[in-house]
């Protein structure tokens, strides 16, 4: 099925993650919403086969553009889902045709207030969580409150005259041990409330407290052997464990609010805006400003905000900021939460536009392949404070057995890739016995001594496979000895040959870096690379030399012999062990004696 280019990037930019995508038809109208577990997957599937159903495959033919809210969990998507095709009805979904939307937990208004599941939010209602998606949830969530908390379920108007007047009676709900009795007066306002927090944190994802009581409860009855009782304790403490982390994606508490959240890089500066009505998201949206000054971030969030507002004629009387911005607005209060609702869906629209922002990046490097690169490379020039980019980079390592066969290597890094026709060996020729820093000082006076006498361009930075020592004798050598002005840098390595530290200047110091961080991975490949390129050509040098030192004394045998031998037989062992049939039909029955005679009669010494 022919899809355009431009749609064809937007399905390849796609995360690996839950959220709801939106298709837009030519007219730039909503014609289709749908969840997804992860969306690069899902989506795909529309765009890769011709569908069965003939209504999928006209849906597809329709679509022009697309976009993408991300959440947390699929659940949160399924609720973003519902909220979405109430509030656009696209044509190609299904559409609830008796209204009705997923249950919400109430805590009513009442002196002493009543908490009850329902699907109908009234304005002046009381105080509304969720919706929730499932239930079985919401059920055994109410469930806990009420085994847990003295709360009332009778629906009697308990206001202080009523109680007063005495014209309650406690039920049965009080004898059980249910209820504390607030209908005649047996627990006062202020009591009855301190549950009523405690319950309203349970349901807002603070339940450490509760989850503490249950876990001990759960001890307690395992301690005594009371394991069915113990199995659904857990139950329950299982429940509030996973409500910990409840669905941010709607809730009355927040009702008409614009979110907006902020991100930049050198060049660009990106704002996200998720629109809250009714308490559920109903839009997702980001715009780029390209930076043309240094402009703060204060005056293009706020550009941004006057933008997004007008563009999709928001009244709405609250925004919700992560930073102070320099402008204010008529009959809009400003906001920068800390904790709560407000904040989860502050995170929210910032992991969208960071999502966003890293879609623009892999489009970028696509067209430019170099960039990701180049950004890493300033990010050196920056952590070390150099005066350019270290656009050549060159690497030193050394290798060798107790001084034998001893061996350098050099690698050399163009624009953060490695340039293998740079790549130099080095037999080790003035140092005798296992001294890494005469080897190292031989080898980089070798190496700069032929590129300057070739007037070839130096490298912007060397970087030392070792420590302070390594660094030190490649310093004396550049500034020193040949007057030069190269940056010298060295990666140390831990006891179990992990990159460990970034060291730069004289005296080195240790430039800190994390180590999930794309720089220390880039040098940490620089490190390994160089060790790899060291370490075989030390191998195959130790190889030819094993093998020269037994064929190499038989009297008659020449190179070119030597050779036909090593290509058949692979190994010296195994000449050794061939008969004189095998050896005749590689070299010849002439040398083939001669070869047999020196190892299997008294001419092998």
């Amino acid at each position: 099925m022919k899809t355009s280019d431009t749609l064809k990037e937007q399905v390849n930019s796609l995360p690996d993650k839950p959220g709801v995508y939106q298709y837009f038809n030519a007219n730039e109208e909503i014609i289709y919403v749908g969840k997804a577990k992860n969306l690069k997957k899902r989506v795909t599937s529309y765009f890769n086969k011709i569908h069965e159903h003939g209504k999928t495959n006209v849906l597809v033919k329709n679509i022009v553009t697309l976009k993408y809210i991300i959440v947390e969990s699929e659940e949160d998507a399924l609720l973003l889902e519902n909220n979405l095709i109430k509030e656009y009805q696209p044509r190609y979904n299904v559409l609830l045709k008796d209204g009705k939307t997923y249950p919400s937990i109430c805590i009513t208004n009442e002196p002493f207030p009543r908490i009850f599941k329902t699907r109908n939010i009234y304005k002046n209602g009381g105080t509304y969580f969720g919706p929730y998606s499932s239930n079985y949830t919401i059920n055994s969530l109410l469930e806990i409150i009420h085994n847990l908390f003295p709360i009332r379920t009778c629906k009697l108007p308990l206001t202080k005259e009523n109680i007063q007047a005495g014209k309650f009676k406690v039920c049965l709900q009080y004898h059980i041990h249910k209820c504390n009795g607030p209908c005649e007066g047996k627990e006062t306002e202020s009591e009855y409330k301190i549950n009523i927090e405690q319950i309203r944190q349970i349901i807002q994802g603070d339940a450490n407290e509760i989850s503490k009581v249950l876990l001990e409860q759960m001890k307690i009855l395992a301690a005594q052997y009371k394991f069915e009782e113990a199995h659904q304790i857990k139950l329950k403490y299982d429940l509030i464990e996973n409500y910990k982390s409840k669905s941010i994606i709607a809730n009355s508490v927040v009702e008409n609010t614009d979110v907006f959240a902020y991100d930049e890089n050198d060049n660009s500066a990106y704002v996200n805006i998720l629109r809250i009505s009714k308490g559920c998201v109903i839009q997702g949206y980001t715009i780029e400003y390209k930076k043309r000054l240094d402009e703060p971030k204060e005056e293009l969030l706020a550009m941004a905000i006057v933008e997004l507002r007008e563009r999709f004629q928001s009244n709405s009387k609250e925004i919700i900021v992560p930073f102070k911005i320099d402008c204010e607005f008529k009959n809009v209060s400003v906001v920068i939460p800390q904790r709560g609702d407000r904040k989860k869906l502050l995170d929210l629209s910032l992991q969208n536009v960071r999502q966003y922002k890293l879609d623009k990046l892999k489009q970028s490097e696509k067209l430019n392949p170099d960039q990701r690169s180049i950004q890493l490379l300033k990010s050196i020039q920056d952590v070390l404070h150099m005066e350019k980019t270290p656009m050549t980079i060159e690497c030193f390592d050394n290798s060798n057995i107790s001084g034998t066969d001893a061996v350098a290597a050099c690698v050399v890094f163009k624009k953060g890739k490695p340039s293998k026709k740079d790549y130099r060996k080095y037999n080790i020729k003035t140092v005798v016995g296992p001294d890494d820093y005469a080897s190292m000082k031989e080898v980089v006076r070798r190496r700069y001594t032929r590129m300057l006498n070739e007037e070839t361009p130096l490298p912007d930075l060397i970087i030392a496979d070792g420590g302070i020592g390594q660094m030190e004798v490649i310093r004396q050598v550049i500034e020193d000895e040949l007057k030069l002005r190269i940056p010298i840098a060295g990666l140390a390595k831990d006891s179990k040959h992990h990159t460990r530290e970034l060291l730069f200047g004289f005296p080195p110091k240790e430039i800190g870096l994390k180590i999930n961080d794309p720089l220390f991975k880039l040098l940490a490949s620089m490190q390994d690379e160089v060790h790899r390129f060291a370490i075989t050509f030390h191998r195959d040098k130790r190889s030819k030399t094993q093998i020269a030192s037994e064929l190499d004394t038989i009297p008659g045998i020449g190179e070119k012999t030597k050779n036909e031998l090593i290509k058949q037989f692979k190994s010296v062992k195994r000449i050794r062990s061939a008969n004189l049939v095998e050896l005749s039909e590689t070299i010849g029955n002439n040398r083939a004696s001669i070869v047999y005679n020196y190892f299997n009669s008294d001419l092998k010494p």
